[in-house]
């Protein structure tokens, strides 16, 4: 099994900073490579503060197009689906045009919602960037242990996901497959409470956060908090 590289920072603080950069990095060379960037988003605080912080820096624009991993399943305006704390965070002060944002309709049910999304995604080749955390399970996105994470690659894009060891127990996830087909795959792990999942990765064990590969590049952001305690 493939590990990402691991890139450690010493404080939240420190890692959101340097992504912050690296982010606008790589939104760069996509633009002036294709004319266009296309972002997957993930929920949960660290990326939250990561939205914030490019809000503040003003980033964003037109040639940005944003894609979100996964999302629960429900109402359109609670406040915690993703795409609702997204757009507060970042979002509804940015210059990225609302046609350009593209939330899950999980209002609609998982089903349906899975397959207008899978519908959408047709349009879209490889993700330039996915930005993805990771649980204390070891699960990513809505990829949970022990229900199906769409692995091989002609697995659907786009899961209905029933039975989520968390509530919402309904949600909709890209699937690992999708999320790898994206020249950068960055995960961002903070907090003492990843560490033993962390340890399940790096010795091999297969993790849903496992599956999930960039082309180019795979790299996993860690605080020191989260850095696995050798002896």
């Amino acid at each position: 099994m493939k590990l990402p590289g691991w890139r450690v920072f010493s404080d939240a603080e420190s890692l959101v900073e340097r992504l912050a950069n690296a982010l606008c990095e790589a939104a760069d060379q996509a633009i002036a490579a294709r004319g266009a960037f296309h972002l997957v988003l993930a929920g949960g605080s660290t990326p939250l503060a990561l939205y914030r912080a490019l809000s503040e820096r003003g980033v964003g624009d037109a040639r940005w197009h944003l894609w979100y991993g996964d999302e629960r399943c429900l109402p359109v305006d609670h406040l915690e689906r993703n795409s609702r704390m997204i757009e507060t965070a970042w979002l509804a002060t940015s210059l990225i045009p609302p046609e350009n944002r593209h939330p899950i309709s999980t209002e609609l049910g998982a089903v349906q919602a899975a397959a207008l999304y899978a519908d959408r995604l047709k349009a879209v080749a490889d993700f330039d960037v996915v930005l993805l955390g990771m649980g204390e399970d070891g699960h990513t996105a809505s990829l949970f242990p022990g229900h199906d994470w769409g692995v091989e690659p002609d697995s659907s894009d786009v899961l209905a996901v029933f039975g989520a060891p968390k509530p919402p127990p309904e949600r909709v996830s890209l699937s690992a497959a999708r999320l790898s087909r994206s020249s950068q795959a960055w995960f961002v792990i903070t907090g003492s409470g990843k560490r033993t999942a962390i340890s399940h990765w790096q010795a091999g064990e297969a993790l849903p956060v496992a599956q999930v590969h960039g082309k180019q590049e795979t790299v996993a952001w860690l605080d020191a908090e989260a850095l696995p305690v050798t002896d």
